[in-house]
């Protein structure tokens, strides 16, 4: 039975999110990569930058068997390790020694918007105590700017999300802003990206 899971909307934002990282990935070592869900977005930054060690998570057992699917699938299984039974919310994060030791960033696409406030929060907590200076956290997704939306869609959006979730919605950069100040954090970059979507580059200091 063919395990993989397969998200659209990973399919069309691979090429634009792997453009971002070519500028700014480092040649080698770790990548933490936050709420992996189906895999494709992991196995795929493997194939694109060999050099670096792709480490998958997810709390999710169904989406960590999907990514387990796709490593083995695209026969990465003497590189890629499997992926992490990790919740962002459930401190510290169970990071393996190989993979804390040679960490060079740690990137969480579309998760911000579909968990509590309270999750970022931890996102950025952690990670502050896993990145040394001038490494970064990347996230991805929808985000509004000074509490406006960027566009009727994610206004759209945002209200369904609240509908089925009232602890979900598309977060403000500024409030984002303010909680990655705390754990000395800085957005040195807000990129746009295709379908209103944005790259948001938060180096250490």
């Amino acid at each position: 039975m063919d395990q993989r899971l397969f998200f659209p909307a990973t399919q069309r934002n691979f090429d634009p999110i792997a453009k971002v990282f070519a500028n700014i990935l480092p040649e080698m070592g770790s990548i933490l990569e936050i709420a992996s869900g189906s895999g494709e977005h992991g196995v795929r930054f493997q194939e694109r930058f060999p050099k670096i060690n792709w480490q998958t998570s997810d709390p999710n057992p169904f989406y960590r068997e999907s990514i387990n699917a796709w490593i083995t699938y695209k026969g990465l299984t003497s590189k890629m390790a499997q992926p992490l039974n990790l919740d962002v919310e459930a401190r510290p994060w169970p990071i393996p020694f190989q993979v804390r030791e040679t960490i060079q960033a740690i990137v969480c696409i579309n998760m911000t918007h579909i968990t509590p406030w309270s999750a970022t929060k931890a996102l950025l907590a952690e990670a502050s105590e896993l990145l040394h200076k001038d490494q970064f956290l990347m996230l991805y997704g929808p985000f509004q700017k000074d509490g406006q939306h960027t566009s009727y869609s994610n206004e759209q959006f945002d209200q369904s999300l609240k509908l089925n979730n009232r602890s979900w919605g598309i977060r403000d950069l500024t409030e984002i802003s303010l909680e990655a100040i705390k754990h000395r954090f800085q957005i040195r970059e807000v990129i746009p990206m295709p379908a209103n979507n944005f790259s948001v580059l938060l180096y250490l200091k």
